[in-house]
């Protein structure tokens, strides 16, 4: 009944010997192989040196087949008999490489090569690992090793490549890519990454053959390298074939066949909040793939028990505490934020410039810490260990975003704003703040996180703004008596169907110019060729270069109406309009992206520039422009509001802040879940 008894030690012997006997006239007979590993571990031997290479080698054939945990024991197993061979340990990383255990990883990786110190792949690979793990400057030394040992490893070259774009390098990253693509011209990802670091290193138009040709070799997932290859091609106006682009983009994302698509991008194709947060919740998931296994990491955050006036701890994240628009909107918030109740950190993952901002910001938080050496887990750790209450992450999914630090959890609580009009499709970020306008409730089932509405606007100011002098038209090249439009926004944002309304009210108003921010040379060649395209002298779109914040305010008292975009439209630079005095005209779209001009808008007195549809937009400027007493109104009573109103009151902005941070801190606290939330309006005498 209980079976036959279990094989005594001579017959495991016996059998030991038949496997040793079979594998001598047959090395690759695999079933003689197991047995073998099977009756050594039995037995509770060890086998030979060349049994524990095989065996290992047998590991890496099932790690090839997706048995991964049967591949790792095989491979510890064989570690355990021949500890000092580096192969077994590189086969073990690669195991655990696939599994997505990068700490251990990159530990394996590290000791294969100081066992091969001559084998390039192993400090290749432990560089890749190390990058993951946010360490860039020990990822860039084994990288480098591993090219000096091999000039010829492409993917040495690639990984470097990653890690100096990583480090903010853009130049030295195409230098690396090329070197890639050079010994690997049949490799996409290759090109694919040429072409970004290219396009990040300010050569837009030199990305655009290396992306398309990545995508004509194919990829896997085709659909991250298809939103750069369209957004290249909206830096440039370069329009031809956009449309059929950016209908392949939306239907790989409806039909969930990509999750490499940047959100950021896919936020100007103007799909809906819907599908745009299918995008991100893909796009995060993707991003953050391996952290549960990155290593010691910030663990879950408990809720910080606060006596009665104990002061919240907020920390800021951003990479844009230097020369940048974020900073430049939230600079005053920081100096005003109520210290009775509040310590305020900021916490910095981008380059110090040394700039007046960077110097202003410093003073202004209690706390400045710098980020940018350390690791994704060791930045989580520190914020964690400083006992932030609420994390406020300013960078959503703009560029050089460090996703992972929040996504470890390092505090309680975890708010996304400012930096990203959209969800990020997170479920580690708690909130979103926003207003009325720009997020109603309505709209939060196309949220990941709940919407904690401000009363008045969701963005701040800074009124130390100093605006400068303004030149003569004629300094700028604009007419000294016909009406200026004017929208200084990115030219990304301007599309084939905004020039074609555009081009409309020129035509319709002899003498009239469109005055445009220079971006790319190519962007205004062909901006000028589409308008000579449409009928429209060329010469009556002009740019003006970038300048100065002074010198950029003064030059919007020379225009006579700011003209937004859709579907992204203006950010800061509606509030930069607004602030020197020029009335913003806006089409209220279907997202956040669409709707801040809106917003800003209202709270400065003028929600009447906010109009519903392409058709009211185009008919207002043409009233405005036709009206001059009507566009006076609006500038006077632009004028009168002046920082008195709700959009450039900074005061009133911070406590209806702090407000929002301790309605939520308190319902946290309770041990309750986020919910919508509107904070109410302050009063007049508050």
């Amino acid at each position: 009944m209980n079976g036959a008894p279990p094989p005594s030690g001579a017959e495991l012997r016996a059998g030991l010997r038949a496997r040793r006997q079979a594998l001598a006239s047959d090395p690759a007979n695999r079933e003689a192989l197991a047995g073998l590993f099977a009756l050594l571990d039995a037995l509770g031997e060890a086998g030979q040196p060349e049994e524990a290479v095989a065996r290992a080698n047998f590991g890496d054939r099932l790690r090839r087949q997706g048995r991964l945990a049967e591949a790792e024991a095989h491979q510890r197993r064989a570690l355990a008999w021949l500890p000092g061979f580096g192969g077994n340990h590189f086969q073990l990383a690669v195991t655990l490489q696939a599994q997505g255990r990068v700490a251990e990883a990159e530990a394996a990786y590290a000791e294969a090569g100081r066992l091969m110190p001559a084998y390039a792949p192993a400090p290749c690979n432990q560089g890749a690992m190390l990058r993951e793990l946010g360490r860039l400057a020990e990822a860039e030394a084994a990288l480098r090793r591993a090219v000096a040992l091999d000039a010829a490893l492409a993917p040495g070259w690639l990984n470097l490549g990653s890690v100096w774009r990583d480090q903010g390098r853009p130049a030295d990253a195409a230098r690396a890519f090329r070197n890639a693509a050079a010994l690997r011209p049949d490799l996409a990802e290759m090109q694919a990454n040429l072409g970004i670091a290219l396009k990040e290193a300010g050569r837009v138009a030199e990305s655009m053959a290396p992306l398309a040709r990545a995508l004509a070799i194919g990829l896997p997932d085709p659909g991250g390298v298809l939103a750069q290859l369209v957004q290249q091609q909206r830096h440039l106006c370069l329009w031809d074939g956009l449309p059929e682009r950016s209908e392949r983009l939306r239907r790989l994302v409806r039909e969930g066949a990509t999750r490499q698509v940047h959100p950021w991008i896919f936020l100007g194709e103007g799909a809906g909040p819907e599908l745009e947060l299918v995008c991100a919740r893909r796009y995060t998931a993707w991003r953050t793939r391996n952290l549960a296994h990155a290593g010691p990491s910030a663990a879950p955050s408990a809720t910080t028990r606060r006596g009665p006036g104990e002061r919240l701890r907020l920390g800021y994240l951003s990479s844009d505490f230097q020369e940048h628009a974020t900073a430049v909107l939230i600079a005053e918030l920081i100096e005003v934020h109520d210290r009775s109740g509040f310590e305020v950190a900021g916490y910095s993952y981008g380059p110090d410039d040394g700039g007046p901002m960077r110097r202003r910001l410093m003073r202004a938080f209690d706390r400045f810490t710098d980020l940018s050496g350390l690791a994704h887990a060791d930045a989580a750790r520190r914020i964690r260990e400083d006992g932030i209450d609420i994390l406020i992450d300013l960078k959503g999914y703009t560029q050089g975003a460090r996703v992972e630090i929040p996504a470890l959890r390092p505090a309680p609580l975890q708010i996304q704003w400012l930096g990203y009009p959209g969800s990020m499709g997170a479920d580690f970020i708690d909130y979103v703040i926003a207003d009325p306008v720009v997020a109603p409730f309505s709209m939060q089932p196309a949220f990941a996180e709940r919407i904690l509405q401000l009363p008045d606007c969701y963005q701040p100011n800074d009124r130390n703004r100093p605006v400068g002098t303004p030149p003569s038209r004629a300094a700028c090249g604009l007419p000294e008596t016909g009406f200026v439009f004017c929208c200084f926004n990115a030219a990304y944002k301007i599309t084939p169907a905004q020039l074609d309304l555009w081009i409309r009210l020129l035509m319709a108003l002899p003498g009239s110019v469109l005055w445009l921010l220079e971006g790319q040379p190519e962007a205004t060649a062909n901006l000028r060729r589409e308008a000579a395209r449409r009928g429209v002298a060329p010469e009556r779109l002009v740019f003006s270069p970038r300048l100065p914040l002074p010198d950029y305010l003064a030059r919007y008292r020379l225009a006579d109406l700011f003209l937004d975009t859709a579907p992204v439209g203006a950010h800061t630079t509606a509030s930069d309009a607004l602030w020197a005095g020029l009335p913003v005209l806006t089409v209220m779209g279907e997202g956040f992206a669409s709707r801040v001009a809106a917003s800003l808008l209202h709270a400065v007195g003028l929600p009447e520039l906010a109009v519903a549809s392409a058709a009211e937009y185009e008919a207002a400027a043409l009233r405005l422009a036709r009206n001059p007493a009507e566009l006076a109104g609006h500038r006077a009573r632009l004028a009168a509001a002046g920082r008195a109103a709700p959009l450039f009151d900074t005061d009133r902005f911070a406590r209806s802040l702090e407000r929002a941070y301790r309605a939520i801190w308190d319902r946290h606290a309770a041990g309750e879940p986020p919910r919508p939330f509107r904070v109410p309006a302050l009063d007049a005498t508050a």
